[in-house]
């Protein structure tokens, strides 16, 4: 194949990328058979971000530890052409600490004339569709303003990596692999035009079942590598998750923060109570024999009808809920942990719990590179930047559906 721009054979190859938007890009190969480097300011660049919930299934399909199997994907992917692999959890850093903010915030402004609470997690691109498609008011208000980790990982790779790059966000194509065919919709939305001067932040969204199958056809020789981060010639040491058992922890991360922001209690580990079913669960914390927060954790959308129900007969007693369209959390996304028949692989699903428990917890308040951003990126934790990087509003069911939009 010739390079379009620099005319050498050989110059560059086609990768395949989401199936919904049929696209493909070219991606140079550092330098051409005669040694001679390819002018690669003239192509895109490709960039990977994995979300933390698809590493444990690599490491359970392929029997490796998560940090191993974090190399071999970023090995496989760099040997496709692939220039940077990124891990997401630096974007639900920022996605954690704006919802603990937020949640406070409602908590010392809700009264009955203008109720802000309870606060509803939005993570999850199932939920919210739902929310914005069907149920609108009075749900729609409760959802939290702050993005997802998807969509803020669009906005660090386009605007903040692309600046310190000297790209304009159009050179950089943004794949995410992810757990769930929910966020392929959730990039179609027009919300997630960043920040990033139009472009999209999110350009091609791949499971991690669809990736696995490309590493099971594929003969190319794969040498393991390291994640990269933004920043730099700086490589991801350790694969870090946050304090969930199978999601990015809001409820856990909300909570603690809320208890010592609001009532100066220090809470330790979490405990969590089953009710109707292991994926409708609650947390209090009393003082006294008095409930100061009432916290929910409601997977699936068994449980979600539960919560909009009485959420709309006004008889709903907790201060927040963390929402999941998939039964047993993000790691039983239909991308990954599925049998070909389309049932759930329970084998599958509990190896991956036990690797996903067995990665060490990281704060989102304790990390160097987010406060770093904060300040570097954003101008500071307060500033007119974060609202705009690190927030949306939400769509009423009468906004029109995106042609390639599903209909609920």
């Amino acid at each position: 194949m010739k390079c379009e721009h620099c005319t050498r054979k050989e110059c560059s190859k086609k990768t395949k990328t989401d199936d919904q938007e049929n696209a493909s890009v070219d991606v140079p190969s550092p330098a051409h058979e005669n040694g001679e480097k390819c002018d690669t300011s003239k192509h895109k660049v490709l960039a990977v971000s994995v979300c933390p919930q698809s590493l444990p299934y690599f490491a359970a399909k392929f029997s490796l530890s998560v940090t191993d199997a974090s190399r071999r994907l970023c090995g496989f992917l760099k040997s496709l052409g692939v220039h940077y692999v990124f891990d997401t959890t630096i974007a639900a850093d920022f996605s954690i600490l704006e919802s603990q903010k937020e949640f406070v915030r409602r908590f010392r402004q809700h009264n009955e004339e203008e109720p802000t609470l309870p606060m509803l997690t939005s993570a999850c691109p199932g939920w919210v569709r739902y929310a914005e498609r069907v149920l609108g008011h009075p749900v729609t208000p409760h959802l939290c303003t702050a993005k997802s980790p998807q969509q803020i990982m669009g906005s660090l790779v386009k605007d903040y990596f692309a600046r310190r790059q000297n790209l304009s966000p159009d050179k950089i194509f943004h794949v995410i692999v992810a757990p769930c065919y929910d966020k392929k919709l959730e990039a179609l939305q027009e919300d997630v035009l960043t920040a990033s001067r139009g472009s999209r932040g999110t350009d091609c969204v791949l499971t991690s079942g669809e990736i696995t199958q490309m590493m099971e056809q594929s003969d190319l020789s794969v040498r393991d590598a390291a994640l990269d981060t933004l920043f730099g010639d700086v490589k991801e040491e350790e694969v870090r998750r946050h304090d969930g058992a199978s999601s990015d922890g809001y409820l856990a991360h909300i909570f603690r923060h809320a208890a010592k922001e609001l009532f100066n209690e220090d809470v330790g580990e979490v405990t969590y109570r089953a009710l109707r079913n292991k994926d409708f669960q609650e947390v209090t914390l009393e003082k006294s024999g008095e409930v100061l927060l009432r916290f929910a954790a409601a997977y699936g959308f068994r449980n979600i009808q539960n919560v909009v129900l009485k959420l709309k007969k006004g008889k709903f007693p907790y201060h927040f809920v963390e929402v999941l369209a998939c039964a047993g959390g993000c790691l039983n996304g239909r991308g990954q942990a599925q049998t070909e028949d389309g049932c759930v692989d329970k084998a599958l699903l509990q190896k991956m719990k036990g690797i996903y428990t067995d990665i060490p917890v990281r704060l989102p308040e304790t990390s160097a590179h987010v406060q770093e951003l904060y300040q570097e990126w954003l101008d500071g934790t307060d500033s007119p930047r974060v609202q705009e990087a690190l927030h949306t509003a939400y769509q009423g069911p009468g906004h029109p559906a995106n042609s390639r939009d599903i209909k609920w």
